[in-house]
């Protein structure tokens, strides 16, 4: 999926947390958001996703205005997994299940789904009783499930285990390879931006300072701010 951003902006209590002249977000892209706390990028992808409403501005998904039929070829992944309170395989059945798939399809997806993350042992598992880390590869594996034209991510590994986060950057990488699926993803971390992104976009002060290839940007920064905040200088 395509993403177009034309003159995006979001304001709260007169205070202007997101002001985008334009972004535009490839078929296939696999995007990395970098930034400050406070420089919007929760904000952004949450207009993206359909959760906020702009302030001002256009989002168009492959030419089109955010609607049902779009909102179902996309899914999202938070920093807090919100799992339902039942089984793991239950968890990731549910997209399939309301989209009424058949029952044996379900078993198969779900079980191929659960095998390739790691979380066989913990199929039949409460989950309210998983680690973090367990827990955020099953909000991952519900999202994933579906095949999504496009997958937000907004700081998925953030406070989980080296371990954990290897899978889900596998994850991310193949269905981004093997399906074409267009991901963005907000993360601090600058080491999973190298290994995971093809792009990356800065953001600062609710503005795309640069957006470009990531080894460009990570290593021949052009904006100052860019550079500044990839050598670990605070930037208020």
């Amino acid at each position: 999926m395509e993403i177009r951003i034309q003159n995006l902006n979001k304001e709260y209590e007169g205070h202007r947390v997101v002001d985008i002249d334009s972004l535009t977000v490839r078929q296939g892209e696999l995007l990395g958001i970098i930034g400050p706390n406070g420089a919007g990028k929760s904000t952004l992808l949450r207009m993206i996703g359909g959760l906020e409403t702009p302030t001002q501005g256009e989002i168009s998904y492959n030419g089109k205005a955010y609607c049902s039929e779009i909102s179902q070829k996309m899914t999202m992944v938070f920093q807090k997994p919100y799992l339902l309170r039942t089984t793991v395989f239950q968890n990731v059945a549910y997209p399939l299940k309301i989209r009424k798939k058949n029952k044996k399809f379900i078993q198969e997806e779900v079980h191929r789904i659960l095998d390739e993350m790691g979380l066989t042992a913990q199929k039949y598992q409460k989950s309210w009783t998983l680690s973090g880390g367990e827990a955020q590869k099953v909000a991952l594996a519900r999202a994933l499930i579906l095949k999504p034209s496009l997958l937000i991510l907004d700081e998925p590994t953030a406070n989980i285990d080296p371990s954990s986060i290897a899978v889900m950057e596998k994850m991310i990488k193949k269905i981004n390879e093997e399906e074409g699926t267009t991901v963005i993803i907000v993360t601090h971390n600058l080491q999973q931006a190298r290994r995971l992104c093809k792009e990356i976009a800065f953001m600062y002060r609710g503005k795309i300072k640069e957006k470009g290839d990531a080894r460009r940007i990570l290593y021949h920064a052009q904006e100052p701010e860019t550079s500044a905040f990839i050598q670990g200088e605070l930037l208020i």
